[in-house]
Formats: structure tokens, sequence, C-alpha cells
């Protein structure tokens, strides 16, 4: 298969070389949901070449193939090990920010918001 990659979509892949980005996380946890990258690209709502590219790089970075693609898409076994450890990736991730959410102040505009919401809760006599 001698597919052309355009100049953006090669120097996007040289630039994650060395890096597990969390954005292929997300994208390898969709397609073991999903085992059709049309339907994960979808999901993930980027173009399925896009995606097909993070899952090769991503590959790549761990040495080896995570899925079987013919006859039809399966993990192999080295997506069935590495997959625990990338959810918990993802998990933490999400963890992280709900923290991150509780911790920093609201904008200015939401406070207003509130604020107004709890005046009328409360209206004075």
């Amino acid at each position: 298969m001698n597919r052309s990659v355009s100049r953006a979509d090669t120097s996007a892949v040289r630039f994650a070389e060395g890096l597990v980005q969390m954005q292929q996380v997300r994208y390898f946890l969709t397609l073991c949901e999903e085992l059709h990258f049309t339907r994960a690209a979808h999901r993930c709502g980027v173009s399925q070449p896009s995606l097909t590219i993070a899952i090769s790089v991503l590959e790549r970075e761990l040495g080896g193939a995570l899925f079987d693609r013919k006859p039809s898409i399966a993990l192999t076994e080295l997506g069935r090990v590495v997959r625990p450890y990338l959810d918990e990736i993802a998990r933490n991730a999400d963890h992280a920010r709900e923290v991150a959410r509780t911790l920093t102040p609201r904008p200015v505009a939401d406070r207003s918001a509130r604020q107004a919401v709890d005046s009328s809760d409360h209206p004075s006599n």
C-alpha cells in the first residue's frame, strides 16, 4: 500500500516521535472499543487518516503492532498487555482534570451568574 502523506502529517509525526501523547492514548482506547478505524475516528472527532497515523506512531513508540488489521481489527498480544496501563493513564488524567477544576477559581462571569442566582433565591424584603 503506497499512500501519500502530506508534509503537515509528516511533520506532526516527526514532532510526536519520542512521546506518547494523551491524544494517542484516547485514540487507542476508542479503537479498542470500536474495533473499526472509521467509527473510532468519528467518535474522536478526527479524520480516519489522522487516527491511523496517531496509532502507527504509538505502535512505533511501544515497539510493535497493537492491532491486527486483517481480516478484521483485533488487539495483538502487545495491545492486550498495554491496554490496562493506557486505560489507567486516561483515568488518572481525567481525575487530575477534575481535581484541578475544584481547585481553580471560576472566571468572574461564572461568579456573577452564581451570585445572581443566589440573590434570587433569597429576595430582600
